[in-house]
This record gives C-alpha cells, structure tokens and sequence, in this order.
C-alpha cells in the first residue's frame, strides 16, 4: 500500500509549505499517522504524529509551533503546515501510517510514501 506526498519545494528561510499525503487504504484504516524526514546524510527523524481516530498531535521539539499537522477527515488526507522554515529543515519529508497507537518512531510504521523535498534556502 502506498501513500503519495506532495506539496514540496525550494523556498526562502522563514517562508511556509504546506504537504499532502494522499488518501489509500492505510490511511483511511490507520490510527497513527506520522512525518518523518531525513536531511541529506543523516537519519530519518520524526517531526510530527496524529492519532487520527481522537485527533491527538505530537511534535518534535525542533519543529514545535512553526509546524501543525492536521487531518481532512472527510478526504482521509493529512497534511503538515510549515511556517517560518529555516535551512536546517531541508530534508526529504515522507508520511507514514499504522493500525495501531504508535509513538514517533519509524519502526511502528508499515506503510510509508515516496517523499516529497523541501529545501529551505537561507
């Protein structure tokens, strides 16, 4: 099952994007769904969660309150909000989703997308 991103681009320091990640069966089914990102020669990390099902959030603390990730409910699309992008936020952005109520790390997740890059320019 794949799911698809977009929304991805080259932006200055301190504008926004906005990602999409594509309905599919797993994110209609799921009850987490995540982004993770990896930066060009480091890890995957993860930025942000949603427990779809009660709509609670997570972020990492690098990313809190610049970034908001939120659900269509009715589309069964999540998205992630970025305000005031900085260059260390250059990574190869990917959603993920699980059946189940997982915590922010990649190895919960089953399904994942292909990535969508965002390159913030200083």
């Amino acid at each position: 099952v794949q799911l698809v991103e977009s929304g991805g681009g080259a932006v200055q320091a301190g504008g926004s994007l906005r990602l999409s990640c594509a309905p599919s069966v797993a994110t209609v089914s799921s009850n987490s769904m995540p982004w993770f990102r990896q930066p060009p020669g480091k890890e995957r990390e993860g930025v942000a969660r949603i427990y779809t099902r009660i709509g609670v959030t997570y972020y990492a603390t690098s990313v809190k309150g610049r970034f908001t990730i939120s659900q269509d409910n009715a589309k069964y699309i999540l998205y992630l909000q970025m305000n005031t992008l900085k260059p260390e936020d250059t990574a190869m952005y990917y959603c993920a989703a699980a059946p189940t109520y997982c915590t922010l790390s990649a190895e919960h997740y089953n399904y994942w997308g292909q990535g969508t890059q965002v390159t913030v320019a200083s």
